[in-house]
């Protein structure tokens, strides 16, 4: 969930991201390919599924073709109105079974790509792979991520299929379609979302346990309504000013980037060009104040130290108190752009945030907000409160997860520009508190953060690229817990970097010799210090411990 939009290339590259993935140590197990038993037209028909009737509009053989498998692609609904795309490989197929989560506001469906599974060079062709529009169709930049939420406004059934039941439905529908054409159900069943979808992993392992055997749950918007309602629309107003002009402008971000890299390059050991971990940074921005009356790309003018300052402190009220649990982190400056900045391309930043104060924040009924009205207090938050808590994915309890044998992966770039990566940090320390402490919860549910990364497939100023399918399959179907997961990007001089990221608290430390661009140099280090990533804000009370929900 990005606050502002993507590009059409960024589109393509979260549709392919399972495609050419890092070689990595986990390679999943192969087994025989698993034949259909019945046609592909046989597909199109009625599903009797208990809460879930589903109904096949298109069944429809398509070639292999531009690296992908030979395939079955079905479409069709879940009752009321869950739009589905399901593809089902006709001769490589092995019983694997990934659901793809979706973005923003959602509204639309990305083609599910099909996954590396047992290395670069493979076509994924053994998984069968499903996604969906989570309940409505809306206008956007681009299928799969789509601010409008009109559809939200009168349509509780819409709120709910996109706040939880979508996800859901649609796994039940697509192993019961799988289960006729293959004539067996899959033998193991993923997830793997990031933003919105991240949320939608956390929720299903949260309220729908049974539905997957592992999940992957990338920089979560699991925090919705606080996220969406005031973190998004803070990011909106806290650089315009009274006359609705942008205060800091895109020009001044590399200077800015540069001093802080500058600043907390060294702070892990070593000077490599990138901050390991922003919370040992303090850079303050007043160190690049311009000169009286001077108004350099250089410099900050002392109206844009402030809004840097407000940055990276995070939304407060007026008494101080926290209204979000995150911050913008010191490094993620260069992707300000189009997230805090108006881009000139689409002028406002603010379409997310509003859609969902005008239509989706606030119960049916009751009076809505704006980007422009919303007032940063408590009682705002807590207005928020009684339609986010439908959505949120902050429960604790995940016991009928861990005791069915699930597996969760959490990720995280820690120079996410939308969602804070703190938060995930936040979300997970009380999620080991409520298990019996870290060694524990890392015996089903591992946290890994990603140096310089941005938000989900946008990029990052070192490390961009970051796919933990792989692991979580090794994890699921032999044992193999994760210990690492290789992320890749470019050196200052642009050559080719791979860093290894350890499970949260591990950080990745130099062993002294070999190139700082190979992860092969790098091992785990225990931070110097225990962890303390509990944030206290105003919205601890919405730590919940519902348990499953029917469809």
């Amino acid at each position: 969930m990005r606050l502002k939009m993507f590009s059409a290339l960024t589109a393509l590259t979260i549709a392919v991201s399972g495609l050419g993935a890092v070689p990595s140590e986990a390679v999943a197990e192969t087994n025989a390919a698993i034949r259909p038993v019945r046609s592909c037209a046989e597909l199109i028909k009625d599903f009797a599924i208990p809460g879930a009737a589903t109904h096949v509009t298109t069944a429809t053989e398509v070639p292999a073709s531009n690296g992908e498998p030979a395939h079955c692609e079905v479409r069709g609904t879940v009752e009321p109105a869950v739009r589905f795309q399901l593809r089902l490989p006709t001769a490589t197929y092995t019983g694997r079974y990934l659901q793809y989560g979706c973005h923003g506001l959602c509204g639309g469906i990305l083609p599910p790509a099909f996954p590396a599974c047992a290395g670069p060079d493979d076509a994924g062709g053994d998984v069968a792979v499903a996604a969906t529009d989570d309940g409505h169709v809306g206008e956007g930049e681009f299928p799969g991520f789509i601010t409008d939420g009109r559809w939200a406004a009168g349509d509780q059934a819409a709120r709910n299929d996109y706040f939880h039941r979508a996800p859901h439905v649609v796994s039940l529908a697509a192993k019961r379609i799988i289960e006729t054409y293959y004539g067996s159900p899959p033998k193991h069943s993923y997830f793997d979302g990031c933003s919105t979808g991240g949320r939608e992993g956390l929720l299903l392992a949260q309220r729908y346990p049974d539905d997957f055997d592992g999940i992957i749950a990338g920089a979560s918007a699991n925090y919705m309504g606080p996220l969406m309602g005031v973190y998004f629309t803070w990011l909106a107003r806290v650089n315009v000013d009274a006359n609705g002009a942008q205060i800091l402008t895109a020009a001044k971000l590399p200077a800015l980037h540069n001093a802080v890299v500058a600043a907390c390059d060294r702070l892990d050991g070593l000077a490599d060009g990138q901050i390991d971990d922003p919370r040992a940074c303090g850079f303050d921005p007043v160190t690049l104040r311009c000169p009286p009356g001077a108004d350099q790309p250089s410099c900050l003018t002392p109206a844009q130290v402030v809004v840097a300052r407000k940055l990276y402190a995070g939304p407060k009220d007026s008494h101080g108190r926290r209204l979000y649990p995150g911050w913008e982190s010191r490094g993620s400056e260069l992707a300000w752009n189009a997230s805090v900045i108006a881009d000139p391309q689409y002028g406002s930043i603010a379409p997310l945030p509003d859609n969902y104060l005008k239509y989706v924040g606030y119960p049916i009924g009751t009076p809505h907000s704006s980007v422009a009205g919303f007032q940063f207090t408590v009682a705002e938050l807590n207005r928020l409160t009684p339609e986010g808590v439908k959505g949120n994915a902050l429960s604790l309890d995940l016991g009928r997860f861990r005791r069915s044998g699930g597996k969760l992966i959490l990720w995280h770039g820690w120079d996410d520009q939308s969602i804070p990566a703190v938060g995930t940090l936040d979300y997970y320390q009380r999620l080991a508190q409520r298990n019996g402490g870290l060694p524990e919860t890392r015996k089903w549910a591992r946290t890994f953060m990603v140096p310089t990364m941005y938000h989900c497939f946008t990029g990052g100023y070192r490390l961009n690229r970051f796919d933990p399918f792989r692991e979580l399959v090794a994890w699921v179907e032999r044992g193999d817990a994760p210990d690492k997961v290789i992320a890749t990007g470019t050196d200052p001089q642009g050559n080719a970097r791979s860093r290894p990221v350890f499970p949260y608290p591990l950080r990745a430390k130099y062993d002294g010799s070999g190139s700082v661009n190979d992860a092969s140099n790098f091992v785990p280090a225990q931070p110097p210090i225990p962890p303390h990533d509990v944030i206290p804000w105003a919205g601890e009370h919405l730590y919940t411990e519902p348990g499953p929900v029917a469809p």
